[in-house]
């Protein structure tokens, strides 16, 4: 039997899917071929350098800020080959928003969407009937206690890309004046406006922390930057589910700019079995596949024709249907090799500013300076 190594991230949503699709993968090839995958906690995922895995595994699940170092180390196996063009271009059509095009750098497609997110917000339906569409009622919701927000540093930063991008005219990645400054402060002061009334747990807390106990307590309705969970909107996952809804218009032009997430699937240019790596890679990311085993196995779809399903939001809540617009308005962060040490200090400073006395002014200025140093690699 040959045996094939991946690596993913610790969640239902990451790692059943791959356990289940590998397992069908091995009954395709009659039981000559296994796939073993192996978990990062989420932190890592953002965290831990590609070259670190790419001589342990075959196939690798990764974030698309990564994209920039990898085209610079030439660490994965670019995928724009001539016996997959016909798939490419399919999934290029099939793509939610900007997924597959975030894997895209150099003029070489370095991995294929598999699950696609940005932030959304959610609420609890159960628990109020309206939700605030304007920033004063978030808030006075905030106020009376009922506001969660994963402001854990990579999430601070995350939700300050989201706000300020709805609010002026989106952060062009390959541009080194990082903001403008007077929307910089804007951005931060209200962030402030609302963190000031959070339980100070929220400062430490990830989407996936927010989203547990917004579904197994009651005392929470309401999250207005979120990564978007559609298992959280599945009955009997947890004990409550989430509505999963378009970010907040703030600015008229609808619920645009929000910081593009997901993952992609991408094949170690050393691996000993790339043919079969590369194979199961776009049977994952292929609609069939994504319609299927991959979404009922927990998996959250990167194809737009898992998304479209009728079935598929019937059983989400309409999860899919509910936050597609955002998905398809959504940003794709800066991707050039230097970024995530940026991303990873920027994040930093905000979080330590919405829980300081530090002034919003002195923070862009910081941050601005930080982003222009970020290209010197």
């Amino acid at each position: 039997m040959i045996s094939l190594k991946g690596m993913t991230w610790d969640h239902s949503r990451g790692f059943d899917p791959m356990v289940a699709t590998s397992k069908k993968f091995q009954e395709i090839h009659n039981s000559e071929v296994s796939i073993h995958w192996d978990k990062r906690p989420l932190q890592a995922f953002a965290d831990r350098p590609i070259e670190e895995m790419t001589d342990d595994y075959d196939l690798i699940v990764i974030d698309y800020p990564h994209v920039g170092e990898v085209a610079s180390k030439g660490l994965l196996q670019n995928l724009d080959l001539p016996q997959y063009e016909h798939q490419i271009a399919e999934l290029k059509k099939q793509s939610v928003g900007k997924s597959h095009q975030s894997y895209f750098i150099n003029n070489k497609q370095w991995a294929l969407a598999i699950d696609a997110a940005s932030q959304t917000a959610c609420y609890r339906e159960d628990l109020i009937g309206s939700y605030p569409l304007n920033w004063n009622a978030l808030i006075g919701l905030a106020k009376n206690n009922r506001v969660l927000w994963p402001l854990k540093p990579v999430h601070a930063i995350s939700s300050f890309y989201s706000i300020y991008n709805n609010l002026t005219e989106e952060l062009i990645p390959e541009k080194k004046n990082f903001i403008n400054k007077n929307y910089g402060i804007k951005t931060l002061t209200m962030m402030k406006a609302v963190s000031n009334e959070l339980i100070k747990d929220c400062f430490t807390m990830d989407p996936i922390q927010t989203a547990e106990l917004m579904t197994e307590t009651n005392e929470f309705y309401y999250c207005p930057y979120i990564y978007g969970f559609s298992n959280y909107s599945r009955k009997n996952y947890r004990k409550k589910i989430l509505k999963y809804i378009d970010v907040m218009d703030l600015s008229g032009k609808g619920p645009a700019g929000t910081h593009l997430g997901g993952t992609g699937i991408a094949v170690s240019n050393v691996s000993k079995n790339k043919d079969l790596a590369l194979e199961y890679a776009f049977w994952i990311a292929s609609a069939d596949c994504q319609k299927s085993i991959f979404y009922e196995s927990g998996g959250q779809p990167g194809n737009s024709e898992a998304w479209k399903d009728l079935k598929i939001n019937s059983e989400t809540n309409d999860f899919f249907k509910a936050t597609r617009k955002t998905l398809d308005l959504a940003w794709v962060r800066p991707r050039h090799n230097g970024y995530m040490e940026f991303q990873d200090q920027s994040g930093d400073i905000i979080n330590e500013y919405l829980q300081s006395e530090i002034k919003a002014e002195s923070i862009c200025e910081k941050l601005s300076d930080m982003y222009n140093d970020s290209f010197k690699e």
